[in-house]
């Protein structure tokens, strides 16, 4: 097909990044974080940056000590039940989303633990309360990722951090997404705490790989419960899991960038509305979700691989299956919308022509 494949596959970022993290990347050797070994836990300016974001963007306050810096956020998704279950070997069971980004289940396996799909409803939401109270006694963490991947719903942060203060299980927040929240401002589990500080038992987890267009560099944040994040912060610096000093610089730079953050918001925004209109054309009401950058669309007939098929041979478009993120995906597409308008845009001019 002319113009060759607009794969929408994958939530990979099209765009370029903030002028003010090039200035920093391209700063050279101005100060020795070039040059010495980087903070496993983040350098001070770095996480300063990041606690002022929280403050500003999600209206929560952490200290720079309850907050740490990972390599991205995948290998922290990834790593984190491991060093969990070595805190505390008493628990074997790692509980996420039942339609959910593959890395949660894979965590648990890599560690060699339990994992166990949360049920979630007809909209997508998790339901807490099928999770039975053995399954609760030995969970060593609760995984949520609000607003969600692929189905771009937002959960109740409120009802979970209950759930799981009453349950006495950790709870680590995926919001990743966060800043491209579209149903009402942004949000942090770390808004919903009762403890001192409001923090303990809950962990959220950041990245500027979206927000910023920075996954390439792979800088992102953890941040909560100040025993939590003080032992992984011991744990991990003796697996020498290090941001680059150069890169931390230019997160800062990133995080203090908020007019670009907004841009990135309005170009995702119209793409999803573009994609949306060009699902019509296929008979397929995708509504506009929540949060995040992907529709979650309904395939005719509930054959998501039929409608993949369509799109691909009618549109050139490559989408993604819903069961690749769990059973309770089956009948559905995720189409992300990481691909310059104008590759929209020549998308929806062959299903026109072919229309025509």
């Amino acid at each position: 097909m002319e113009g060759g494949a607009v794969d929408l596959s994958v939530g990979t970022p099209c765009d370029p990044p903030s002028p003010a993290v090039l200035a920093a990347l391209a700063a050279g050797d101005e100060d020795r974080s070039v040059r010495s070994y980087p903070s496993s836990a983040g350098s001070e300016p770095a996480r300063r940056a990041a606690a002022g974001w929280m403050n500003r963007r999600l209206g929560v306050e952490v200290p720079v000590d309850a907050l740490a810096l990972c390599i991205g956020t995948k290998e922290l998704v990834a790593g984190l039940p491991a060093w969990l279950h070595l805190r505390d070997p008493s628990r074997d069971t790692v509980l996420y989303p039942a339609l959910a980004y593959p890395t949660y289940e894979m965590g648990a396996r890599l560690a060699g633990l339990r994992p166990l799909p949360v049920p979630v409803g007809e909209d997508f939401r998790l339901r807490l309360e099928a999770v039975g109270r053995a399954d609760a006694e030995r969970a060593l963490v609760l995984w949520v990722n609000s607003p969600g991947n692929p189905a771009g719903q937002l959960e109740d942060l409120a009802a979970v951090a209950a759930w799981a203060r009453g349950a006495g299980v950790l709870v680590a927040s995926d919001e990743c997404y966060a800043e491209l929240t579209w149903a009402g401002p942004p949000r942090s589990i770390l808004g919903h705490g009762t403890s001192p500080g409001g923090l303990g038992g809950l962990l959220a987890v950041h990245s500027l790989s979206k927000r910023s267009n920075l996954a390439g560099l792979r800088f992102g944040w953890y941040a909560g419960d100040p025993a939590v994040v003080g032992y992984l912060r011991e744990v991990r610096q003796h697996a020498g899991f290090m941001v680059p000093g150069v890169v931390q610089r230019a997160g800062a730079a990133a995080l203090g960038d908020q007019g670009h953050a907004d841009a990135q918001r309005e170009a995702y925004r119209a793409r999803l509305v573009v994609l949306q209109q060009l699902l019509g054309a296929f008979d397929v009401a995708a509504p506009l979700p929540e949060g995040g950058i992907y529709l979650w669309a309904p395939a005719p007939g509930g054959d998501s691989w039929a409608l993949a098929e369509r799109l691909a041979a009618e549109a050139g478009v490559v989408v993604s299956p819903g069961e690749l993120y769990g059973e309770a995906g089956r009948g559905y597409v995720r189409v992300a919308a990481v691909a310059p308008m104008e590759r929209l845009e020549l998308a929806a001019a062959r299903v026109a022509a072919r229309r025509r």
